[in-house]
């Protein structure tokens, strides 16, 4: 690739990082009643959005439904099958149990991603029922869920729906 699209990858991860971090900054200080400043960070974190999207499609990255539907595909299996095993091995060596928890549990998330995408990819213009999101772990359900998420066993009322 071209040192430009290098660049723009490089500023694409940076300014994804930076929303996530200011997202986090700006729990934080909700958390503080630092109203002001978390409003700040909201705003801020909205700018990096922007930033991102823009060098993502600069990079030419955002591709037809079918092809970014693969490459969703392929980075939900690597996540799954390559990187956080790993990551869960490193942790349990390492002592931090309750962190190989979490990530293991993260990896189960990851594969189900992964089947979702892998479903949608055979109809992606098909209309289908509403996504409901775990806020603990991040798996996802089609469809209401009733009980608890079958990765962290939170309650399925807690889950919030995306359209």
């Amino acid at each position: 690739m071209s040192k430009t699209y290098d660049n723009l990858m490089q500023a694409f991860a940076g300014e994804s990082q930076a929303n996530r971090k200011y997202l986090a900054f700006a729990a934080q200080a909700d958390k503080e009643g630092c109203k002001q400043a978390a409003k700040l960070f909201r705003a801020a974190a909205e700018a990096e959005t922007i930033h991102a999207l823009k060098h993502f499609s600069n990079a030419k990255n955002v591709k037809s439904t079918a092809e970014n539907l693969q490459a969703a595909i392929a980075g939900e299996v690597h996540e799954n099958t390559g990187m956080y095993p790993g990551m869960v091995a490193d942790a349990q060596s390492e002592g931090e149990k309750a962190i190989a928890k979490y990530l293991d549990m993260v990896c189960k998330v990851e594969g189900i991603h992964a089947e979702l995408y892998k479903d949608v990819a055979l109809d992606p213009a098909a209309e289908g029922e509403d996504y409901y999101v775990c806020p603990v772990c991040g798996f996802i359900s089609k469809g209401k869920l009733d009980g608890k998420c079958p990765v962290c066993g939170v309650a399925a009322e807690k889950f919030y729906t995306v359209k």
